[in-house]
């Protein structure tokens, strides 16, 4: 019986080691994957829930290296065009995928063209602020002094974050606070012995318009956006917690409250409060500094903030030597993006991407994404991106049957207005390699948000 039971034994290994030859001489000649065996890959157009696949997180799209090899491009490109083809997209449809190493295009449909960009728009914006301003900058509010002992000048540094009376503590990043301001300017008032003054305001660090050509006229009453302006506090807001309504003229309002604030310090301030410019070189009772650029970069690409992204764009006409308008803005940031070796393929007229003149091709934001993965002063632009289904505005997308697969593993900014949908971001492949995408419709008959959200998906598990 024992002797039976060998021979029963030795038979079975030997028929198993027969069938893994089998299975490895075929797969060497077939270019067969043995993975494909236990995790059968659905097409982008399948919509059967997929086996359960064990949780990923998010620690390889993080990666700025990715030296393995290209996905195959056959048949990447055969997965995106008939993704591309869903009506949902309209018919005019820009894609493009670029290996972030060699800045080669992987994938290409109508890349050249340029499409409204929506938000996306902020990608633009935010390289420019990053390359010009630099990571570690701050913008400053100050108190001054102002031409009589007695008077004071509270003076805007284009800092649409400062935090009102009302705004609760704890959002990310840090803001400066108009109570602190207020208790510092008591402070230095109290010590030189004045206990009541005089207050103005000045607002013009900034220039022109306080909203951009091809803005729609209800952007504003909607809470969309704040008339730009280099004094505000809460963005605008009347109500820190809610976009809608917003000051009619966010520095007057700024102005009040902080003489509202000063009085709770024991400072007193006249009835009139009316803008004045501060003289140049005016001694500085107090200061307060917003978060460095590099954090307020990511504030803007993580929440899609219009405000702060319209505020940028400002400062860096400021450094780069143009009016602190929009068209000075939109100047500026061509030039910073030239000097880059990024700016073809970009025109804008805002910093935000809420105006519909805006035309941005998809391979310029590939490209601009590409060029952030080498620069270590860009790379807020990347860790600013929102996680897909976990943070920002891709937080409760990457929902359907295909992509929430990729879940974790797509950083992108998203862009959306009234038949526009767009998506632009980066991920690690399956094979190891860093690639940027970006994925623009501006004919879409309802919202594509799905599709661009497979597309990506695409590209990630490539």
């Amino acid at each position: 019986m024992v002797r039976r039971e060998r021979w029963v034994a030795l038979t079975t290994l030997a028929m198993l080691q027969a069938v893994t030859i089998v299975i490895g001489a075929y797969a060497m000649t077939n270019d067969f994957s043995l993975g494909a065996l236990t995790r059968p890959e659905p097409l982008p157009t399948e919509r059967a829930e997929p086996s359960p696949v064990p949780v990923v997180t998010s620690g390889p799209v993080l990666a700025t290296g990715g030296d393995g090899p290209l996905p195959t491009k056959g048949t990447l490109a055969a997965r995106l065009t008939d993704a591309l083809g869903d009506e949902a997209l309209g018919d005019r449809v820009g894609a493009v995928v670029i290996d972030a190493a060699t800045g080669q295009q992987i994938f290409a449909s109508n890349a050249a063209t340029g499409i409204t960009p929506a938000s996306t728009t902020k990608v633009v914006t935010c390289v420019a602020a990053l390359a010009s301003l630099g990571p570690d900058a701050r913008l400053k509010t100050s108190v001054v002094q102002g031409a009589k002992r007695d008077s004071i000048v509270l003076v805007g540094g284009g800092d649409p974050t400062l935090a009102g009376p009302s705004a609760k503590p704890g959002a990310y990043p840090k803001q400066a606070s108009l109570v602190q301001l207020a208790s510092r300017t008591a402070a230095a008032l109290k010590a030189s012995g004045v206990t009541k003054v005089t207050l103005s305001y000045d607002a013009s660090l900034f220039t022109g318009g306080s909203s951009a050509p091809g803005w729609k006229p209800n952007y504003i009453p909607e809470g969309e956006v704040a008339p730009v302006h280099a004094l505000e506090i809460d963005e605008g807001r009347q109500n820190p917690s809610s976009s809608s309504p917003r000051a009619a003229d966010p520095a007057a309002s700024a102005a009040s409250a902080f003489a509202r604030t000063l009085g709770k310090y024991g400072i007193g301030v006249g009835k009139s409060i009316r803008p004045a410019k501060a003289t140049p070189g005016a001694d500085a009772l107090a200061t307060v500094e917003s978060a460095p650029v590099y954090a307020l970069v990511e504030r803007t690409l993580t929440r899609s903030d219009n405000d702060l992204a319209e505020a940028l764009a400002r400062h860096v006409a400021i450094k780069e030597g143009q009016p602190a308008s929009f068209e000075g803005a939109s100047r500026a940031v061509l030039s910073v993006l030239k000097r880059l070796g990024g700016d073809k393929g970009v025109v804008v007229t805002d910093g935000s991407g809420l105006s519909i003149r805006n035309r941005i091709s998809a391979d310029a934001l590939a490209r601009l994404l590409a060029i952030a993965t080498k620069d270590e002063a860009l790379r807020p632009l990347l860790s600013g991106m929102p996680v897909a289904g976990f943070t920002g505005t891709l937080g409760h997308r990457f929902t359907d049957a295909y992509s929430k697969t990729e879940v974790g593993l797509v950083r992108g900014k998203t862009g959306t207005l009234n038949n526009v949908n767009t998506l632009a971001g980066f991920a690690t492949t399956r094979t190891g390699r860093l690639v940027t995408f970006a994925f623009m419709a501006d004919k879409v008959p309802y919202t594509a948000e799905p599709i661009l959200d497979r597309l990506a998906a695409i590209v990630a598990r490539s």
